[in-house]
């Protein structure tokens, strides 16, 4: 599945680009699928981040935004900063990159969001730093600004608010 052809997120959020590392997500035991669904309860922990590769002297930047926040109809806060890890060696996951703005689980309160991982390739170690703020992070602007290019890779999930229990309300 392309990124352009769903979600919007080739558009909303990254410029056309060809995918040319492997970048694997997984909650649990479920890895992500563009377009796949969670629940916010699937999605409280950090996931582990496995990237492709085979030079471990080449190091990656991961960025996770919602471009839908605070609702798809709204997105005034485009884009929320969710996530940043940088500094992480190929072949490795994000466990091994430096975490500089920590990950925060999504709880979406109105309607569906998307959930965006973007993998760049860094020039080199420590040449990348956190933003001053989560809200309105713009992935273009950070990548152009740390001279990253285009992503290497990227994968994104829908998610919306649990469900009542079932009962009616009272």
């Amino acid at each position: 599945m392309s990124l352009q052809v769903y979600g919007r997120v080739i558009g909303d959020v990254l410029d056309p680009f060809t995918r040319s590392l492997g970048l694997r997500v997984t909650y649990g035991n479920r890895e992500v699928n563009n377009g796949s669904e969670f629940k916010p309860s699937q999605i409280l922990n950090q996931p582990r981040v496995d990237v492709g590769g085979d030079d471990m002297r080449t190091f990656y930047t991961l960025v996770m935004v919602d471009p839908d926040a605070p609702s798809p109809s709204d997105p005034s806060l485009r884009e929320y900063l969710h996530w940043l890890v940088t500094d992480i060696p190929a072949t490795t996951g994000a466990t091994f990159g430096q975490e500089i703005v920590c990950y925060e689980s999504p709880r979406p309160s109105m309607g569906i969001h998307r959930f965006v991982f973007v993998l760049f390739r860094q020039l080199g170690r420590q040449t990348v730093y956190a933003p001053g703020w989560r809200q309105n992070f713009n992935t273009r602007d950070f990548a152009e600004l740390y001279n990253l290019g285009s992503p290497v890779a990227a994968v994104y999930y829908n998610c919306q608010r649990e469900s009542g229990t079932g009962g009616r309300r009272r």
